[in-house]
Protein backbone atom coordinates (compact mmCIF):
# COMPACT_ATOMS: atom_id res chain seq x y z
CA UNK A 1 0.00 0.00 0.00
CA UNK A 2 1.37 2.96 -0.90
CA UNK A 3 1.62 5.86 1.43
CA UNK A 4 -0.81 7.80 -0.71
CA UNK A 5 -3.92 5.46 -0.01
CA UNK A 6 -2.95 5.11 3.74
CA UNK A 7 -5.97 6.89 5.92
CA UNK A 8 -5.32 10.74 7.15
CA UNK A 9 -4.13 10.80 10.46
CA UNK A 10 -6.17 13.14 12.64
CA UNK A 11 -4.16 15.35 14.45
CA UNK A 12 -4.27 15.62 18.38
CA UNK A 13 -7.00 18.45 19.45
CA UNK A 14 -5.71 21.48 21.05
CA UNK A 15 -7.90 23.11 23.87
CA UNK A 16 -8.47 25.69 21.36
CA UNK A 17 -9.78 23.69 18.37
CA UNK A 18 -11.83 21.32 21.02
CA UNK A 19 -13.68 24.24 22.26
CA UNK A 20 -14.07 25.59 18.42
CA UNK A 21 -15.34 21.88 17.81
CA UNK A 22 -17.58 21.73 20.43
CA UNK A 23 -19.29 25.51 19.39
CA UNK A 24 -19.89 24.38 15.74
CA UNK A 25 -21.71 21.51 17.04
CA UNK A 26 -23.40 23.17 19.41
CA UNK A 27 -24.79 25.88 16.80
CA UNK A 28 -25.30 23.01 14.14
CA UNK A 29 -27.05 20.70 16.62
CA UNK A 30 -24.75 17.80 15.60
CA UNK A 31 -24.02 17.19 19.04
CA UNK A 32 -23.36 13.39 19.71
CA UNK A 33 -23.19 11.70 22.83
CA UNK A 34 -19.43 11.39 23.03
CA UNK A 35 -18.97 14.50 22.82
CA UNK A 36 -21.59 15.58 25.37
CA UNK A 37 -19.99 13.45 27.47
CA UNK A 38 -16.49 14.85 26.85
CA UNK A 39 -17.89 18.17 27.07
CA UNK A 40 -19.41 17.43 30.51
CA UNK A 41 -16.67 15.56 31.80
CA UNK A 42 -14.14 19.33 30.89
CA UNK A 43 -17.07 21.51 32.88
CA UNK A 44 -17.19 19.50 35.38
CA UNK A 45 -13.42 19.89 36.49
CA UNK A 46 -13.46 23.72 35.61
CA UNK A 47 -16.41 23.67 38.26
CA UNK A 48 -14.15 21.36 40.44
CA UNK A 49 -11.00 23.88 40.57
CA UNK A 50 -13.90 27.02 40.70
CA UNK A 51 -15.65 25.38 43.38
CA UNK A 52 -12.71 24.58 45.74
CA UNK A 53 -10.17 27.46 45.88
CA UNK A 54 -12.40 28.95 49.28
CA UNK A 55 -12.90 25.68 50.73
CA UNK A 56 -10.44 26.64 53.16
CA UNK A 57 -12.26 29.78 54.41
CA UNK A 58 -13.33 30.04 57.89
CA UNK A 59 -17.05 29.89 59.40
CA UNK A 60 -19.41 33.20 59.72
CA UNK A 61 -22.28 33.02 61.81
CA UNK A 62 -25.14 30.66 59.80
CA UNK A 63 -22.19 28.21 59.25
CA UNK A 64 -21.40 27.97 62.71
CA UNK A 65 -24.75 27.41 63.68
CA UNK A 66 -25.25 24.78 61.25
CA UNK A 67 -22.62 22.62 62.93
CA UNK A 68 -23.67 23.15 66.22
CA UNK A 69 -26.92 21.87 65.23
CA UNK A 70 -25.53 19.01 63.18
CA UNK A 71 -23.26 18.13 65.98
CA UNK A 72 -26.40 16.95 68.10
CA UNK A 73 -27.64 13.54 68.02
CA UNK A 74 -29.51 12.65 64.83
CA UNK A 75 -33.02 12.05 66.93
CA UNK A 76 -32.39 15.39 68.85
CA UNK A 77 -32.25 17.60 65.48
CA UNK A 78 -35.90 17.72 64.44
CA UNK A 79 -36.70 19.28 67.22
CA UNK A 80 -34.27 21.37 67.74
CA UNK A 81 -35.48 23.51 64.60
CA UNK A 82 -38.60 24.52 67.16
CA UNK A 83 -35.55 26.75 67.66
CA UNK A 84 -34.06 27.50 65.09
CA UNK A 85 -36.84 28.12 62.45
CA UNK A 86 -35.90 25.26 59.40
CA UNK A 87 -36.68 21.91 58.00
CA UNK A 88 -34.09 19.35 59.28
CA UNK A 89 -32.83 17.49 56.10
CA UNK A 90 -29.70 19.46 55.66
CA UNK A 91 -28.49 19.05 59.01
CA UNK A 92 -29.32 15.57 58.84
CA UNK A 93 -27.08 15.27 55.63
CA UNK A 94 -24.32 17.22 57.34
CA UNK A 95 -24.77 15.08 60.78
CA UNK A 96 -23.87 12.04 58.74
CA UNK A 97 -21.19 13.54 56.52
CA UNK A 98 -19.42 14.82 59.64
CA UNK A 99 -19.61 11.23 61.28
CA UNK A 100 -17.47 10.43 58.17
CA UNK A 101 -14.78 13.36 57.32
CA UNK A 102 -15.21 15.51 60.28
CA UNK A 103 -16.59 18.59 61.58
CA UNK A 104 -13.50 21.15 60.43
CA UNK A 105 -13.93 24.32 57.75
CA UNK A 106 -12.70 21.88 54.39
CA UNK A 107 -14.87 18.70 55.47
CA UNK A 108 -18.40 20.16 55.79
CA UNK A 109 -17.67 23.17 52.58
CA UNK A 110 -16.98 19.51 50.59
CA UNK A 111 -20.58 18.79 50.94
CA UNK A 112 -22.30 21.32 49.37
CA UNK A 113 -19.47 20.87 47.11
CA UNK A 114 -20.73 17.56 46.52
CA UNK A 115 -24.05 19.27 45.90
CA UNK A 116 -22.40 22.08 43.55
CA UNK A 117 -21.03 19.71 41.55
CA UNK A 118 -23.92 17.50 40.92
CA UNK A 119 -26.01 20.27 39.57
CA UNK A 120 -24.38 19.62 36.34
CA UNK A 121 -24.85 16.45 35.01
CA UNK A 122 -28.25 16.78 36.80
CA UNK A 123 -28.99 20.07 34.52
CA UNK A 124 -27.44 18.12 31.20
CA UNK A 125 -29.86 15.56 31.78
CA UNK A 126 -33.21 17.25 32.31
CA UNK A 127 -32.34 19.44 29.60
CA UNK A 128 -31.18 16.36 27.37
CA UNK A 129 -34.38 14.08 28.05
CA UNK A 130 -36.55 17.11 27.84
CA UNK A 131 -35.51 18.68 24.93
CA UNK A 132 -32.42 17.58 23.68
CA UNK A 133 -28.72 17.14 24.07
CA UNK A 134 -27.63 20.77 23.12
CA UNK A 135 -30.06 22.35 25.58
CA UNK A 136 -28.75 19.92 28.27
CA UNK A 137 -24.84 21.06 27.64
CA UNK A 138 -26.06 24.62 27.84
CA UNK A 139 -27.64 24.22 30.95
CA UNK A 140 -24.72 22.35 32.23
CA UNK A 141 -22.46 25.04 31.61
CA UNK A 142 -24.65 27.63 33.36
CA UNK A 143 -24.65 25.41 36.40
CA UNK A 144 -20.90 24.67 36.07
CA UNK A 145 -19.69 28.38 36.23
CA UNK A 146 -22.58 30.33 37.77
CA UNK A 147 -21.21 32.40 40.42
CA UNK A 148 -23.89 32.00 43.07
CA UNK A 149 -23.32 27.84 43.05
CA UNK A 150 -19.73 28.49 43.47
CA UNK A 151 -20.00 30.58 46.29
CA UNK A 152 -22.83 28.04 47.79
CA UNK A 153 -20.63 25.15 46.97
CA UNK A 154 -18.19 25.98 49.62
CA UNK A 155 -20.44 27.15 52.77
CA UNK A 156 -21.95 24.77 55.03
CA UNK A 157 -25.26 25.70 54.25
CA UNK A 158 -28.06 23.90 52.57
CA UNK A 159 -28.42 26.41 49.27
CA UNK A 160 -26.35 24.19 46.86
CA UNK A 161 -28.96 21.78 48.12
CA UNK A 162 -31.83 23.57 47.88
CA UNK A 163 -30.43 24.08 43.99
CA UNK A 164 -30.37 20.61 43.02
CA UNK A 165 -33.46 19.89 44.51
CA UNK A 166 -35.33 22.91 42.53
CA UNK A 167 -33.54 21.64 39.56
CA UNK A 168 -34.78 18.07 39.90
CA UNK A 169 -38.44 19.36 41.07
CA UNK A 170 -38.45 21.90 37.18
CA UNK A 171 -37.31 18.59 35.13
CA UNK A 172 -39.25 16.14 36.87
CA UNK A 173 -42.22 18.70 36.83
CA UNK A 174 -41.98 19.44 32.92
CA UNK A 175 -41.74 15.90 32.27
CA UNK A 176 -44.66 15.13 33.39
CA UNK A 177 -47.08 17.70 33.48
CA UNK A 178 -45.71 19.09 29.97
CA UNK A 179 -44.28 16.28 28.23
CA UNK A 180 -46.54 13.65 30.26
CA UNK A 181 -43.97 10.97 30.97
CA UNK A 182 -45.71 9.50 34.03
CA UNK A 183 -42.70 7.54 34.75
CA UNK A 184 -41.27 10.89 36.52
CA UNK A 185 -44.17 11.09 38.96
CA UNK A 186 -42.36 9.78 41.48
CA UNK A 187 -39.02 11.97 41.09
CA UNK A 188 -41.34 14.93 41.18
CA UNK A 189 -42.94 13.81 44.39
CA UNK A 190 -39.45 12.75 45.80
CA UNK A 191 -37.43 16.03 44.89
CA UNK A 192 -40.21 18.41 45.94
CA UNK A 193 -41.04 16.74 49.50
CA UNK A 194 -36.84 16.66 49.89
CA UNK A 195 -37.09 20.83 49.27
CA UNK A 196 -39.62 21.49 51.54
CA UNK A 197 -37.79 19.66 54.36
CA UNK A 198 -34.57 21.39 53.35
CA UNK A 199 -35.90 25.36 52.95
CA UNK A 200 -38.92 26.79 53.77
CA UNK A 201 -39.01 28.94 50.54
CA UNK A 202 -39.64 25.74 48.77
CA UNK A 203 -43.03 26.31 50.34
CA UNK A 204 -43.11 29.30 47.49
CA UNK A 205 -41.99 27.08 44.68
CA UNK A 206 -44.19 24.26 46.27
CA UNK A 207 -47.09 26.59 45.39
CA UNK A 208 -46.18 27.81 41.98
CA UNK A 209 -46.04 24.40 40.76
CA UNK A 210 -49.22 24.15 41.38
CA UNK A 211 -50.04 27.21 39.68
CA UNK A 212 -48.05 25.65 36.45
CA UNK A 213 -50.29 22.57 36.63
CA UNK A 214 -53.25 24.79 36.60
CA UNK A 215 -51.92 26.17 33.09
CA UNK A 216 -50.75 22.82 32.02
CA UNK A 217 -54.78 21.49 32.79
CA UNK A 218 -55.75 25.04 30.89
CA UNK A 219 -53.91 24.25 28.07
CA UNK A 220 -54.29 20.59 27.20
CA UNK A 221 -56.81 19.34 24.95
CA UNK A 222 -60.37 18.19 27.13
CA UNK A 223 -59.29 14.45 26.52
CA UNK A 224 -56.38 15.22 28.37
CA UNK A 225 -57.35 16.89 30.96
CA UNK A 226 -59.17 13.92 33.27
CA UNK A 227 -55.81 11.78 33.03
CA UNK A 228 -54.30 15.45 33.64
CA UNK A 229 -55.75 16.01 36.71
CA UNK A 230 -55.10 12.38 38.18
CA UNK A 231 -51.70 12.45 38.06
CA UNK A 232 -51.95 15.95 39.45
CA UNK A 233 -53.91 14.17 42.73
CA UNK A 234 -51.11 11.48 42.99
CA UNK A 235 -48.08 14.04 42.34
CA UNK A 236 -49.41 16.68 45.22
CA UNK A 237 -50.79 14.55 47.44
CA UNK A 238 -48.41 12.62 47.73
CA UNK A 239 -45.98 15.45 48.80
CA UNK A 240 -48.81 16.79 51.07
CA UNK A 241 -48.63 13.31 52.87
CA UNK A 242 -45.57 12.87 52.98
CA UNK A 243 -44.90 16.88 54.04
CA UNK A 244 -47.59 16.08 57.02
CA UNK A 245 -45.79 15.46 59.81
CA UNK A 246 -43.57 18.12 59.66
CA UNK A 247 -46.45 20.81 59.41
CA UNK A 248 -47.25 21.14 63.25
CA UNK A 249 -43.61 22.36 63.74
CA UNK A 250 -44.30 24.46 60.82
CA UNK A 251 -46.83 26.63 62.52
CA UNK A 252 -44.62 27.11 65.86
CA UNK A 253 -41.81 28.40 63.98
CA UNK A 254 -44.39 30.77 62.62
CA UNK A 255 -45.70 31.99 65.75
CA UNK A 256 -42.66 32.02 67.69
CA UNK A 257 -39.59 32.21 64.90
CA UNK A 258 -38.64 34.70 62.43
CA UNK A 259 -35.81 37.00 60.94
CA UNK A 260 -35.91 39.69 62.73
CA UNK A 261 -32.75 40.91 61.52
CA UNK A 262 -34.28 41.84 58.19
CA UNK A 263 -35.44 44.02 56.57
CA UNK A 264 -38.68 43.76 54.06
CA UNK A 265 -37.89 43.64 51.09
CA UNK A 266 -37.75 46.78 48.85
CA UNK A 267 -38.78 46.81 44.68
CA UNK A 268 -34.95 46.46 43.66
CA UNK A 269 -34.99 43.78 45.95
CA UNK A 270 -36.27 41.39 43.23
CA UNK A 271 -33.56 42.98 40.23
CA UNK A 272 -30.85 42.81 42.57
CA UNK A 273 -31.67 38.98 43.59
CA UNK A 274 -31.77 37.87 39.89
CA UNK A 275 -28.01 40.16 39.42
CA UNK A 276 -26.84 37.82 42.55
CA UNK A 277 -28.38 34.58 41.14
CA UNK A 278 -26.30 35.34 37.63
CA UNK A 279 -23.65 36.85 38.25
CA UNK A 280 -24.22 40.54 37.63
CA UNK A 281 -26.35 43.07 35.41
CA UNK A 282 -23.78 42.33 32.39
CA UNK A 283 -24.66 38.66 32.68
CA UNK A 284 -28.17 39.30 33.69
CA UNK A 285 -28.55 41.61 30.24
CA UNK A 286 -26.85 38.96 27.87
CA UNK A 287 -28.92 36.67 29.01
CA UNK A 288 -32.38 37.81 28.97
CA UNK A 289 -31.08 39.10 25.20
CA UNK A 290 -30.05 35.84 24.06
CA UNK A 291 -32.65 33.24 25.65
CA UNK A 292 -35.52 35.80 25.50
CA UNK A 293 -35.27 36.03 21.32
CA UNK A 294 -35.46 32.36 21.43
CA UNK A 295 -38.46 31.99 23.38
CA UNK A 296 -40.60 34.37 22.22
CA UNK A 297 -40.26 32.77 18.89
CA UNK A 298 -41.47 29.67 20.53
CA UNK A 299 -44.58 31.60 19.83
CA UNK A 300 -44.85 30.81 16.40
CA UNK A 301 -43.47 27.24 16.42
CA UNK A 302 -44.70 24.75 14.27
CA UNK A 303 -48.01 22.69 16.35
CA UNK A 304 -45.64 19.57 16.41
CA UNK A 305 -43.72 21.71 18.63
CA UNK A 306 -45.86 24.07 21.08
CA UNK A 307 -44.98 21.93 23.77
CA UNK A 308 -41.80 23.66 24.58
CA UNK A 309 -43.79 27.00 24.75
CA UNK A 310 -45.88 25.62 27.22
CA UNK A 311 -42.27 24.01 28.81
CA UNK A 312 -41.23 28.00 28.81
CA UNK A 313 -44.11 29.18 30.64
CA UNK A 314 -43.86 26.73 33.22
CA UNK A 315 -40.53 27.18 34.25
CA UNK A 316 -41.06 31.16 34.20
CA UNK A 317 -43.78 30.08 36.62
CA UNK A 318 -41.36 28.30 38.83
CA UNK A 319 -38.81 31.06 38.44
CA UNK A 320 -40.16 34.52 38.31
CA UNK A 321 -43.55 33.44 39.72
CA UNK A 322 -41.94 31.93 42.75
CA UNK A 323 -39.83 34.90 42.82
CA UNK A 324 -42.46 37.47 43.57
CA UNK A 325 -44.42 35.26 45.58
CA UNK A 326 -41.33 35.00 48.21
CA UNK A 327 -41.35 38.60 47.64
CA UNK A 328 -45.14 39.67 48.45
CA UNK A 329 -44.33 36.80 51.38
CA UNK A 330 -41.49 38.80 52.96
CA UNK A 331 -43.29 41.92 52.44
CA UNK A 332 -46.04 40.76 54.89
CA UNK A 333 -43.27 38.85 57.45
CA UNK A 334 -40.12 39.58 56.54
CA UNK A 335 -37.85 37.06 55.69
CA UNK A 336 -35.49 37.85 53.01
CA UNK A 337 -32.01 36.98 51.65
CA UNK A 338 -30.84 36.67 48.49
CA UNK A 339 -29.26 33.57 49.49
CA UNK A 340 -32.63 31.84 49.84
CA UNK A 341 -33.13 32.24 46.33
CA UNK A 342 -31.42 28.94 45.73
CA UNK A 343 -35.21 27.88 45.19
CA UNK A 344 -35.30 29.37 41.80
CA UNK A 345 -32.35 28.39 40.26
CA UNK A 346 -33.19 25.23 39.00
CA UNK A 347 -36.30 26.51 36.68
CA UNK A 348 -34.17 29.15 35.67
CA UNK A 349 -31.46 27.62 34.13
CA UNK A 350 -33.68 25.52 32.49
CA UNK A 351 -35.22 28.11 30.99
CA UNK A 352 -32.14 30.06 29.72
CA UNK A 353 -31.03 26.68 29.05
CA UNK A 354 -33.87 25.82 26.45
CA UNK A 355 -33.64 29.81 25.35
CA UNK A 356 -29.90 29.63 24.07
CA UNK A 357 -29.97 26.73 22.97
CA UNK A 358 -32.54 27.97 20.75
CA UNK A 359 -30.95 31.08 19.72
CA UNK A 360 -28.19 30.15 17.50
CA UNK A 361 -25.16 32.01 17.29
CA UNK A 362 -26.60 34.74 19.14
CA UNK A 363 -26.88 32.11 21.98
CA UNK A 364 -23.64 31.12 21.88
CA UNK A 365 -22.36 34.74 22.01
CA UNK A 366 -24.27 35.58 24.66
CA UNK A 367 -23.26 32.50 26.14
CA UNK A 368 -19.68 33.70 26.16
CA UNK A 369 -20.34 37.52 27.34
CA UNK A 370 -21.86 35.91 30.73
CA UNK A 371 -18.66 33.28 31.01
CA UNK A 372 -16.55 36.87 30.74
CA UNK A 373 -18.53 38.67 33.16
CA UNK A 374 -18.44 36.28 35.26
CA UNK A 375 -14.07 35.58 34.78
CA UNK A 376 -14.13 39.25 35.18
CA UNK A 377 -15.87 39.43 38.67
CA UNK A 378 -14.92 36.05 40.38
CA UNK A 379 -15.96 34.51 43.54
CA UNK A 380 -13.77 36.21 46.20
CA UNK A 381 -12.27 33.56 48.62
CA UNK A 382 -10.30 35.31 51.06
CA UNK A 383 -9.49 33.46 54.63
CA UNK A 384 -11.40 36.28 56.39
CA UNK A 385 -13.76 37.28 53.34
CA UNK A 386 -16.90 36.16 55.52
CA UNK A 387 -15.66 36.78 59.31
CA UNK A 388 -12.98 37.36 61.38
CA UNK A 389 -14.20 35.64 64.21
CA UNK A 390 -11.53 32.39 63.54
CA UNK A 391 -8.74 35.18 63.13
CA UNK A 392 -9.96 37.56 66.77
CA UNK A 393 -10.32 34.41 68.60
CA UNK A 394 -6.08 33.59 67.61
CA UNK A 395 -5.22 36.62 69.06
CA UNK A 396 -6.54 36.34 72.63
CA UNK A 397 -6.36 32.34 72.81
CA UNK A 398 -3.10 32.48 74.40
CA UNK A 399 -4.80 33.99 77.65
CA UNK A 400 -7.58 32.12 77.49
CA UNK A 401 -5.77 28.65 77.49
CA UNK A 402 -6.05 27.46 81.34
CA UNK A 403 -8.87 29.15 83.12
CA UNK A 404 -12.62 29.06 82.17
CA UNK A 405 -15.15 31.89 82.30
CA UNK A 406 -18.02 33.63 80.80
CA UNK A 407 -18.05 34.19 76.87
CA UNK A 408 -20.53 37.60 76.29
CA UNK A 409 -21.83 38.27 72.19
CA UNK A 410 -24.13 41.25 72.37
CA UNK A 411 -25.16 39.29 68.65
CA UNK A 412 -26.97 36.65 69.77
CA UNK A 413 -26.65 34.60 66.66
CA UNK A 414 -22.99 35.17 66.78
CA UNK A 415 -22.92 32.56 69.76
CA UNK A 416 -22.39 28.52 67.84
CA UNK A 417 -19.29 30.02 65.59
CA UNK A 418 -17.93 31.53 68.82
CA UNK A 419 -18.32 28.21 70.80
CA UNK A 420 -16.74 26.27 67.53
CA UNK A 421 -13.43 28.37 67.67
CA UNK A 422 -12.80 28.98 71.78
CA UNK A 423 -11.18 26.85 73.66
CA UNK A 424 -14.08 24.06 75.86
CA UNK A 425 -15.31 25.50 79.25
CA UNK A 426 -16.55 28.29 78.63
CA UNK A 427 -20.39 29.41 79.43
CA UNK A 428 -21.92 31.72 76.97
CA UNK A 429 -24.42 35.05 77.66
CA UNK A 430 -26.32 36.73 75.31
CA UNK A 431 -29.06 39.88 75.85
CA UNK A 432 -31.17 37.00 75.74
CA UNK A 433 -29.66 35.69 78.38
CA UNK A 434 -27.82 32.59 79.58
CA UNK A 435 -27.16 30.40 76.40
CA UNK A 436 -28.24 26.30 77.63
CA UNK A 437 -26.72 25.21 74.13
CA UNK A 438 -24.19 27.20 72.62
CA UNK A 439 -24.61 25.40 69.74
CA UNK A 440 -28.07 26.75 69.03
CA UNK A 441 -29.63 29.89 68.68
CA UNK A 442 -33.07 30.07 70.31
CA UNK A 443 -35.23 32.38 68.00
CA UNK A 444 -38.91 32.07 69.55
CA UNK A 445 -39.87 35.19 70.54
CA UNK A 446 -36.24 36.57 70.20
CA UNK A 447 -37.18 39.65 69.26
CA UNK A 448 -39.57 40.49 72.39
CA UNK A 449 -36.62 39.27 74.45
CA UNK A 450 -34.53 41.33 73.32
CA UNK A 451 -36.48 44.35 74.42
CA UNK A 452 -36.85 43.87 77.69
CA UNK A 453 -32.99 43.23 78.07
CA UNK A 454 -31.18 45.22 80.21
CA UNK A 455 -27.53 45.44 82.14
CA UNK A 456 -29.24 44.90 85.53
CA UNK A 457 -31.94 42.22 84.30
CA UNK A 458 -29.31 40.28 82.29
CA UNK A 459 -25.45 41.69 82.09
CA UNK A 460 -24.98 41.97 85.77
CA UNK A 461 -26.62 38.50 87.41
CA UNK A 462 -23.93 36.80 84.50
CA UNK A 463 -21.16 38.69 86.08
CA UNK A 464 -21.79 38.23 89.66
CA UNK A 465 -21.40 35.08 89.66
CA UNK A 466 -17.89 34.75 88.38
CA UNK A 467 -14.98 33.40 90.39
CA UNK A 468 -11.89 35.26 90.81
CA UNK A 469 -9.25 34.68 88.26
CA UNK A 470 -12.37 33.99 85.56
CA UNK A 471 -12.25 35.44 82.18
CA UNK A 472 -15.18 37.54 80.52
CA UNK A 473 -14.72 38.03 76.69
CA UNK A 474 -16.93 39.88 75.07
CA UNK A 475 -17.66 40.10 71.64
CA UNK A 476 -19.17 42.68 69.82
CA UNK A 477 -19.56 43.37 66.69
CA UNK A 478 -18.48 45.98 64.33
CA UNK A 479 -20.16 47.94 61.25
CA UNK A 480 -23.55 46.44 61.92
CA UNK A 481 -26.43 48.54 60.31
CA UNK A 482 -28.65 50.79 62.66
CA UNK A 483 -32.07 49.08 61.03
CA UNK A 484 -34.17 46.86 61.40
CA UNK A 485 -34.57 47.06 64.58
CA UNK A 486 -32.84 43.80 65.97
CA UNK A 487 -29.30 45.52 64.53
CA UNK A 488 -30.40 48.41 66.78
CA UNK A 489 -30.54 46.40 70.03
CA UNK A 490 -27.28 45.09 69.43
CA UNK A 491 -25.63 48.34 68.50
CA UNK A 492 -27.21 49.58 71.46
CA UNK A 493 -25.91 46.59 73.62
CA UNK A 494 -22.66 46.94 72.38
CA UNK A 495 -22.27 50.19 74.10
CA UNK A 496 -23.63 49.69 76.73
CA UNK A 497 -21.97 46.42 77.78
CA UNK A 498 -18.55 47.46 76.98
CA UNK A 499 -19.22 50.72 79.59
CA UNK A 500 -20.40 48.29 82.39
CA UNK A 501 -17.52 45.86 81.97
CA UNK A 502 -14.74 48.59 81.08
CA UNK A 503 -16.16 50.78 84.28
CA UNK A 504 -16.66 47.38 86.49
CA UNK A 505 -14.17 47.78 89.82
CA UNK A 506 -13.72 43.82 89.56
CA UNK A 507 -12.70 43.66 86.58
CA UNK A 508 -9.31 44.39 84.49
CA UNK A 509 -8.66 43.73 80.39
CA UNK A 510 -5.89 41.41 79.85
CA UNK A 511 -6.23 41.32 75.87
CA UNK A 512 -8.12 42.73 72.77
CA UNK A 513 -8.92 41.43 69.33
CA UNK A 514 -6.67 43.22 66.53
CA UNK A 515 -8.81 45.84 64.87
CA UNK A 516 -7.67 44.60 61.17
CA UNK A 517 -11.29 43.96 60.31
CA UNK A 518 -11.79 45.64 56.77
CA UNK A 519 -11.79 42.21 54.40
CA UNK A 520 -14.13 40.81 57.02
CA UNK A 521 -17.74 40.15 55.64
CA UNK A 522 -18.81 40.38 59.20
CA UNK A 523 -16.41 41.29 61.59
CA UNK A 524 -16.14 41.19 65.44
CA UNK A 525 -14.06 42.93 68.35
CA UNK A 526 -13.30 40.48 71.10
CA UNK A 527 -12.10 42.32 74.38
CA UNK A 528 -10.89 39.90 77.61
CA UNK A 529 -11.68 40.76 81.00
CA UNK A 530 -10.45 38.94 84.28
CA UNK A 531 -11.86 38.98 87.72
CA UNK A 532 -9.87 40.59 90.40
CA UNK A 533 -10.00 38.88 93.87
CA UNK A 534 -12.68 40.64 95.81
Amino acid sequence: MSADTLPARTPPKTGGVLARSVAERLVSRQLTRAWAVAALSLLTLVSLYLRTRGLHVQYWIDEGLSVGISGHHLSQIPGLMREDGSPPLYYLLLHVWMGLRGSHEVATHELSLVFALLTIPVAYWVGASIFDRRTGLVGAVLTAGAPYLTTYGQETRMYALVALLALVVAGSFVHVFVRRDRRYLPVFVASLTAALYTHNWALFLGLMTAVAFLVCVRESPPKDRRPLWRDGAIAFGGVAVLYAPWLPTLLFQVRHTGAPWTLPPVLWSLTQGLYSLVGGRGAAVALVFGAGAALVALRGAEPARRWMLLAAKCLLILGLGTLLTAWIGAKITPAWAIRYLAVIVGPLILLFGLGLARAGRLGLIALALVACFWILDPVPSSLYTKSNVAAAVAKVRPVLASEGGLVLSTQPEQVPTLAYYLPRGFHYGTPLGPSSDPRVVDWRNALTRFRRSSVSSVLTPMISSLAPGEHVVLVVPLRLPHSPLWMKLINRTSTRWTSALEHDPYLRTVASSSHDWKSSGLPVSITVFARRAA
